[in-house]
């Protein structure tokens, strides 16, 4: 398998983060080539991204570009030749900082610009956009044990119910929403991904915000929120992600009620 992937590129955005890194890691050991986005940086010639640069494989087909969903073309140069992006790069607010409606934004125009960089490359076969499970299970999946890709969050019960993250969960669903319209309007083969609440091992040097946000759950802070029942393991979310080989299907949803 690895030798028939030999050569073939495929896009990371959002390679330096959580989930991204260990996606990364996961696709040179399958022998593909990896273009990655990373942030630009205040102090860029502080940023260590050793962790990646050193992973096996990465000397010989791992680049690094810089990207910010906030200029959706500044992806074009990572997209450009690849046969699969997968689209993790994401604003992460837990605290609400920003206006949801500016999360919201930045979020369908990063996620609108890679998708119209995919189709002027002409080379990709599939994207994979990490969307998640706050886009399903808040008003609409709340009292049935599973729910599958005709489920969506009701945003004006996440606005008027939800506090913490609100913004962050609001941004996922609209942005879904979204990428599937614009897939279906002009023939872009698009999966959608769904994790949960992930925690696990990282190999990122910054503790995640989700980790952080698990351990909000665990002083007490965070009891009774709906997410706090919901965790996916950063290995089990990380295998969610469909292959480029894999027949289409359009939303996979790693959704539990219970602990991981």
């Amino acid at each position: 398998m690895e030798g028939e992937r030999s050569g073939r590129v495929v896009c990371v955005t959002g390679g330096s983060g959580f989930v991204g890194s260990w996606l990364v890691m996961r696709l040179l050991d399958q022998g593909y080539s990896v273009n990655t986005t990373v942030r630009s940086h205040p102090a860029e010639n502080q940023r260590d991204l050793s962790y990646l640069t050193s992973l096996p494989g990465a000397t010989e087909r791992l680049k690094n570009f810089t990207a910010d969903l906030s200029n959706p073309d500044s992806f074009n140069a990572a997209v450009d030749g690849c046969i699969g992006v997968f689209h993790v790069a994401t604003p992460v607010d837990f605290q609400d900082k920003e206006p949801e409606q500016a999360v919201t934004k930045r979020s369908i125009d990063g996620a609108l610009g890679i998708l119209k960089a995919c189709l002027n490359a002409k080379t990709v076969k599939r994207v994979v956009y990490t969307s998640s499970a706050s886009a399903v299970v808040f008003g609409s999946g709340n009292d049935v044990e599973e729910v599958d890709e005709s489920f969506w969050s009701d945003i004006d019960y996440i606005k008027a119910k939800i506090s913490y993250g609100g913004s962050y969960m609001v941004s996922k669903t609209l942005t879904e929403k979204a990428v599937i319209e614009f897939s279906e309007k002009y023939g872009l083969d698009v999966v959608t991904v769904m994790p949960s609440f992930v925690v696990g091992p990282f190999i990122c040097p910054k503790l995640p915000g989700s980790e952080m946000a698990y351990l909000d759950v665990d002083r007490n802070e965070l009891i009774g929120h709906p997410f706090s029942r919901r965790q996916a393991n950063t290995l089990d979310t990380v295998g969610m992600y469909i292959s480029l080989e894999s027949p289409k299907i359009y939303r996979n949803s790693g959704v539990s009620n219970t602990h991981a």
